[in-house]
């Protein structure tokens, strides 16, 4: 999984600084945003392998951002999961309804989430079956 890149999305600096850390631990190259709008720039000029949303943010929430995501043609199938401390079921259902193909909530237990990044990676599908118009 190494050389995969995933953008994290999320306000609180401690959080941030507790992600980066075990996503790096693992070789992912890390982007990071502290809103959705800059999330958003990064996506579209990085194309990230999965993005990380935390739905509560500043500004736009993390569920706009997403439902955005999810209608650009080069994005739609970057998997993304929300990073948040919601747990309510209607808030995983909100999420769900947005685009989310996976639910994270805070506090996390850090093996867990080691393997459920895993695993969004190996599932998510490849950039060539993506956008096969782009080939040559």
């Amino acid at each position: 999984m190494k050389n995969k890149t995933i953008l994290v999305v999320e306000d609180n600096d401690l959080n941030m600084k507790l992600v980066q850390a075990l996503l790096r631990r693992d070789s992912y190259r890390v982007l990071a945003s502290g809103n959705a709008e800059k999330g958003l720039d990064l996506a579209r000029s990085e194309k990230p392998d999965l993005i990380l949303m935390d739905l509560q943010l500043p500004g736009m929430d993390g569920l706009s951002a997403i439902r955005i995501l999810k209608k650009d043609p080069l994005l739609k199938q970057t998997p993304i999961a929300a990073l948040t401390a919601y747990a309510m079921a209607e808030d995983l259902e909100k999420a769900r309804e947005a685009g989310c193909d996976c639910y994270i909530t805070k506090p996390f237990d850090i093996q867990s989430f080691a393997e459920t990044i895993r695993k969004l990676l190996e599932e998510a599908p490849s950039a060539s079956s993506e956008n096969p118009e782009q080939l040559p």
